[in-house]
């Protein structure tokens, strides 16, 4: 059964690695999302390519921040509306922490 898993990237330096690590759920047959809370890098070309398939697999990134939004194409998210996010998600990761 298909299980809805939400990751929570703050730090910068672990954002890209999370988005391998959602799209590996997502090939697992899950429903992987992902959320940005801090300042990121613009993606590259094949980082890009890895949102686009976390999409193609039902999944979404999100961000707080407007910047990576229009940067990086991902979907706008009040704190808010994170929060109900969350509460559909059958598991939340802290990915990244230090």
């Amino acid at each position: 059964m298909s299980k809805k898993v939400c990751f929570l990237y703050k730090n910068p330096d672990y954002i890209v690695d999370g988005l391998r690590s959602a799209l590996g759920l997502a090939v697992e047959n899950n429903y992987a999302f992902g959320a940005v809370l801090g300042k990121m890098d613009k993606l590259d070309e094949h980082n890009m390519e890895n949102l686009d398939w976390i999409r193609d697999m039902e999944g979404e990134v999100f961000s707080t921040l407007p910047e990576n939004c229009e940067a990086n194409g991902l979907t706008p998210l009040t704190i808010e509306e994170l929060g109900q996010k969350l509460r559909e998600m059958d598991f939340i990761v802290p990915y990244g922490t230090k």
